[in-house]
C-alpha cells in the first residue's frame, strides 16, 4: 500500500518585461505565442498540446524528456481579467503518477517602460514527491524564456 502525504509550498516570482501588458497577456493567452516559451528545454518532445483560454477552459502540455520521462501539465482556468490577471489550477503528472496540485495567480501591471509580472504559486506535493525547490526554479526558467520570446517579437505584435 502506498503511504499518502501532502507537502505544501508557496513561492512568488516577479519579473519586469520591456513589453506592454497586452503583449505579456497575449504570451499567456495565445497558444502559438505560449508554445514559444512554455515547454521543456532541449531534448523535450511535445506529445500533446491543447489550449482553451477562457474561464472554465482547459490547457494540457504533455511531453517526453530525453531520458524517457513523460511530464503532463493539466490546467483549468478560473479567473481571467484581460491584461491584468489570470488564475488557474493545475495537476502535474510524471509518468502517469500525479505529483502535485497547484493554484497559480499571474498578475500583470503596467510600469515605466513595460510590465511587471507577479507570479504566485501555491503547491501541494503528493505522496512523498520531494520537490526541493525544483518547481520554483523551473518556473523561473520558464518566465525567463517568456522574456526571451517577448524580446524576439516585434513591439506591435
Amino acid at each position: 500500500m502506498t503511504e499518502r502525504s501532502a507537502a505544501h509550498a508557496t513561492f512568488v516570482i516577479v519579473r519586469d518585461y520591456p513589453a506592454s501588458p497586452r503583449r505579456v497577456f497575449r504570451a499567456f493567452s495565445d497558444p502559438q505565442i505560449k508554445a514559444l516559451w512554455f515547454e521543456g528545454e532541449d531534448g523535450w518532445t511535445v506529445l500533446e498540446r491543447e489550449m482553451d483560454f477562457r474561464e472554465g477552459g482547459y490547457e494540457r502540455s504533455k511531453g517526453r524528456w530525453s531520458n524517457g520521462v513523460v511530464s503532463d501539465f493539466r490546467c483549468t482556468y478560473f479567473d481571467i481579467v484581460p491584461e491584468e490577471r489570470i488564475v488557474f489550477a493545475y495537476d502535474m503528472y510524471v509518468d502517469d503518477a500525479k505529483i502535485s496540485v497547484s493554484l497559480t495567480t499571474v498578475e500583470i501591471a503596467p510600469r515605466a517602460g513595460g510590465t511587471r509580472l507577479t507570479f504566485t504559486e501555491q503547491d501541494v506535493f503528493l505522496d512523498g514527491f520531494d520537490d526541493a525547490g525544483g518547481r520554483e526554479r523551473g518556473t523561473a526558467e520558464l518566465l525567463d524564456r517568456l522574456g526571451e520570446a517577448l524580446a524576439k517579437q516585434p513591439q506591435g505584435a
